[in-house]
């Protein structure tokens, strides 16, 4: 099976709709859109929310509770299995190490190793944070795992 092989299955693909040839197809004259007025316009219609100038309900509506999104810290993550797959000759993981294997993206973001899969090597691991399980498996393979100060 190939992405050329592929077809669509009876019924999923319909002609295009096609107004304003006269009335007896039902989308002549006025092709579906009604009378005048704004919304039969090219390019006419009014936002979503609008409610004729009356103030919307998402505005009469008080705002409550506490969003996150705007203090949350996002991490660039990296599991320890993903670790174990680097060259033999690292001894020494940071962020630049990682960028340069292709494991994360050299960006603002800090960095946190994660406890995913196994890890056999003695590595030497600076990064911004660490799982209780990834610092276990690290210091258990005879490395070390060191929280960069900020």
């Amino acid at each position: 099976m190939r992405l050329h092989n592929l077809s669509n299955v009876k019924g999923a693909t319909h002609r295009r709709k096609r107004v304003g040839n006269g009335e007896g197809n039902g989308h002549g004259k006025t092709c579906g859109r009604g009378g005048k007025g704004q919304t039969a316009r090219s390019g006419g219609g009014i936002r979503i929310g609008f409610e004729g100038g009356q103030m919307p309900i998402f505005r009469r509506l008080p705002i409550r509770g506490f969003n996150n999104k705007n203090f949350r810290v996002e991490y660039e993550s990296v599991n320890v299995g993903e670790l174990e797959k680097l060259d033999d000759s690292v001894t020494e993981v940071d962020r630049d190490a990682l960028a340069v294997a292709g494991l994360v993206r050299l960006n603002d973001k800090p960095l946190k190793i994660l406890g995913e899969g196994e890890l056999t090597k003695a590595l030497k691991i600076k990064a911004d944070k660490f799982s209780g399980s990834a610092k276990e498996k690290i210091e258990k393979a005879g490395g070390e795992a060191i929280v960069a100060e900020a």
